[in-house]
C-alpha cells in the first residue's frame, strides 16, 4: 500500500469522525523493533501544527501503535494534544501496551476494534551490569515483580518479624543493587502519579474511586505484564471505551495492516540467515517506525549490525617461517643489494598477509558463541 492510499484511509477516517488523525506507528519488527521515546515529541508537534482543525472538528484522533516504552513520554503528548483545545481520542487498531495504554488514560474515549489490545502499565527497569573484557548484561527488572516478591513474604512466607524482613531486604538489595531498589520505589510512585494525572486530564471529569479502581488494577492485579486487555474487559476496569461501527472498523484495521506490510513486522530479521558465511554485516536506513498525517510523513531510521560472536583461543600465536628457494647454482649473496632488499620486502608482506589470512580462518573456524546485534545512528526523518 502506497502512500496515497494511506493518506485516503486518514481521509475517511477524518471524514467519517469528524476530526483530524495523526498515526504514531512503533514497529515492532524482530528483533530490532521500536518504542515510545521523547524523540518523537517533536514530530508529533509539527504534525499537530499541519492539521485542519476547524468548527467542525469534533476531536483530534491519535491512531496509535506501540508495544511501550519510555512512562515519562505519554504525559508530554497526552498534554501537548490538549493544547489545541479539542477532544482527545486515540483508535486503538491492535496493540497499545504498556506506556501506549498509560498515554490511552489521557484520551477522552479511547476507539478499541474487535482485535485491539491494551496491558497493564507497571514499568519495567532496564539494569546493565559490566562482565569484564568490555561486555555488559542488560537485565530486565519489573517494578511489580520487586513488590509483589516484598509483599509474598509478609502475606504468604508471614514473615513479620524485624530482623527477618531486614535480612530480606538486604538480600534483595544485594542482588538488584541498592540504587536499583530505589529507583523501583521511585518509579513504583512515578506511574500512579502519571496514571492519575492523565485521568483527571480529560474532559469529563472522572470520579475518584474509578480513578483508584484503574490504576491499581493496571499497576497490580493484572500479575502478568504480557495479558492483554480486550475493549470489553477495558470497559469493566472502567475505561471510557467506543466499538467502532462496521465501516470505520474496516478502515482501521486496514490502516493498521498498511503499515504492517510498510514497517514488515510480520518478517522478521533472522541474523544467522542475514550473515550467511559473513562474520559481520550492517543494515542501513531500517525503517521501524513512522508518525503520518495527511500533509506529512515522518519515518525514524536506524542502522543495524550484526556480528558473529566466536569463542576464539586466548592470545593465539601465529609464527609464519619461509624459507626462499632461488634457482640451483644462484646464491642470494650474489643477487645485486637492491634485488636483495625487494625479495626481503615481498617476503616480508607475504608473511604479514598469510599471518592474517591464518588468524581470519582461525576465527572463521572457532565455535560460535553467538550472534551479536546493535541497532545505531537512529532518527526521525521527514520524507513528505
Amino acid at each position: 500500500m502506497t502512500r496515497e492510499d494511506r493518506v485516503k484511509l486518514i481521509q475517511d477516517l477524518q471524514q467519517a469522525r469528524h476530526s483530524q488523525l495523526v498515526v504514531y506507528f512503533t514497529g515492532d519488527r524482530r528483533p530490532f523493533g521500536s518504542r515510545i521515546a521523547e524523540d518523537a515529541v517533536r514530530p508529533l508537534y509539527e504534525h499537530l501544527l499541519g492539521l485542519q482543525i476547524t468548527e467542525e472538528t469534533k476531536s483530534i484522533d491519535l491512531f496509535l501503535y506501540s508495544r511501550g516504552g519510555d512512562v515519562s513520554v505519554p504525559w508530554r503528548i497526552a498534554t501537548m494534544f490538549r493544547e489545541f483545545d479539542k477532544e482527545f481520542h486515540i483508535l486503538v487498531p491492535y496493540k497499545s501496551h504498556s506506556a501506549a495504554t498509560l498515554l490511552s488514560l489521557g484520551a477522552d474515549c479511547i476507539v478499541m476494534t474487535k482485535k485491539a489490545e491494551l496491558g497493564p502499565i507497571d514499568p519495567t527497569l532496564v539494569r546493565t551490569t559490566a562482565e569484564g573484557a568490555g561486555t555488559a548484561t542488560a537485565q530486565e527488572i519489573s517494578v511489580e515483580d520487586v513488590n509483589s516478591f516484598l509483599s509474598f513474604v509478609k502475606e504468604k512466607a508471614n514473615i513479620n518479624d524485624q530482623v527477618a524482613l531486614a535480612q530480606v531486604v538486604k538480600t534483595l538489595a544485594d542482588q538488584i543493587g541498592p540504587l536499583t531498589l530505589g529507583t523501583v520505589n521511585r518509579q513504583n510512585s512515578h506511574i500512579r502519579l502519571v496514571a492519575r494525572k492523565l485521568l483527571t486530564s480529560q474532559k469529563e471529569k472522572v470520579d475518584e474511586a474509578r480513578i483508584s479502581t484503574i490504576i491499581e488494577t493496571l499497576t497490580e492485579k493484572m500479575y502478568s505484564h504480557g495479558h492483554a486487555i480486550g475493549r470489553a474487559e477495558a470497559k469493566d476496569i472502567g475505561l471510557k471505551v467506543q466499538y467502532p461501527d462496521p465501516t470505520i472498523e474496516d478502515s482501521l484495521w486496514h490502516l493498521y495492516m498498511s503499515y504492517e506490510e510498510c514497517l514488515h513486522l510480520n518478517d522478521p530479521i533472522d541474523p544467522e540467515l542475514e550473515l550467511g558465511n559473513d562474520e559481520e554485516k550492517e543494515i542501513k536506513d531500517a525503517e521501524i517506525a513512522m508518525i503520518e498525517s495527511v500533509n506529512k510523513l515522518h519515518v525514524f531510521r536506524t542502522n543495524v549490525k550484526l556480528k558473529k560472536e566466536r569463542q576464539i583461543p586466548q592470545s593465539p600465536s601465529i609464527n609464519i617461517n619461509m624459507n626462499l628457494q632461488l634457482p640451483p647454482g644462484v646464491q642470494p649473496q650474489q643477487l645485486p643489494a637492491q634485488i636483495q632488499q625487494v625479495i626481503q620486502q615481498m617476503v616480508g608482506q607475504l608473511q604479514q598477509q598469510i599471518a592474517q589470512l591464518v588468524a581470519q580462518e582461525l576465527i572463521r573456524q572457532s565455535p560460535l558463541k553467538s550472534i551479536g546485534g546493535r541497532a545505531y545512528g537512529g532518527r526521525w526523518v521527514q520524507v513528505v
